[in-house]
């Protein structure tokens, strides 16, 4: 069910980032605001539990950045 979010946020922020790419920003820092969030209060599980509970919000988190870059950079290909 995460995974199916992830993947749909994903591809909002791609759309957005090629429809409207001043106006993605936003909703690529609320998403980075959440998962960074997520991401801190998994890490503060003790040992090794705390980096293995943080990993897929940080993995989350990058490939929600690289989407919506990838939506601005095609935008700026096709002007």
């Amino acid at each position: 069910m995460l995974i199916a979010a992830i993947v749909c946020i994903c591809v909002l922020l791609l759309i957005l980032g090629f429809l409207v790419p001043r106006l993605s920003r936003a909703p690529q820092r609320g998403v980075d605001r959440a998962l960074t969030r997520g991401q801190g209060t998994a890490a503060k599980a003790p040992g090794p539990l705390g980096r293995l509970l943080a990993k897929p919000f940080g993995s989350s988190r990058r490939a929600a950045d690289k989407s919506a870059a990838t939506g601005r950079r095609a935008r700026g290909k096709i002007d």
